[in-house]
């Protein structure tokens, strides 16, 4: 039986996992990280974009989130995310509508433009293509 920590990823609206897992990995602020039992003791931003889980079976799950903080304790690890969803959940047609709107905002700049909410939009439709891209990748497909 593989060593295991007690993994929480939640958003504002609900939990989206909870359980024993071996490997936690996600994308922080300086890079990404891979989380496992034994971890140090840690607090970093992460990113949107991917949440992979390998659980206690040796399942991987793959969720993604739109930003929010990872805190590793010794005997569990939290997830806190502004929005979560399972990949399974995610409409990559609707990702891809709203990076091709992001990208013609950011190039039609005028009047009011606000980049930050359009590099933000980018930003979050991007992350959600390569967690899509990961969950084909896992399944053999492209």
């Amino acid at each position: 039986m593989a060593i295991t920590v007690h993994c929480d990823i939640v958003s504002a609206e609900e939990e989206i996992f909870s359980g024993l897992v071996e490997m936690i990995v996600a994308t922080g602020s300086e890079g990404d990280l891979g989380i496992s039992p034994g971890h140090a003791p840690l607090l970093t931003a992460l990113k949107p974009g991917p949440i992979r889980v390998l659980k206690q079976d040796g399942e991987e799950e793959v969720y993604y989130i739109s930003g929010g903080f990872l805190e590793v304790q010794p005997s569990q690890v939290k997830v806190l995310a502004d929005t979560a969803m399972r990949a399974g959940d995610m409409d990559e047609a609707a990702a891809l509508e709203a990076q091709k709107q992001a990208e013609q905002a950011l190039a039609n700049q005028q009047g009011e433009f606000d980049y930050s909410r359009a590099a933000t939009q980018l930003a979050e439709a991007a992350a959600q293509l390569r967690t899509l891209q990961a969950i084909r990748k896992k399944l053999g497909k492209k």
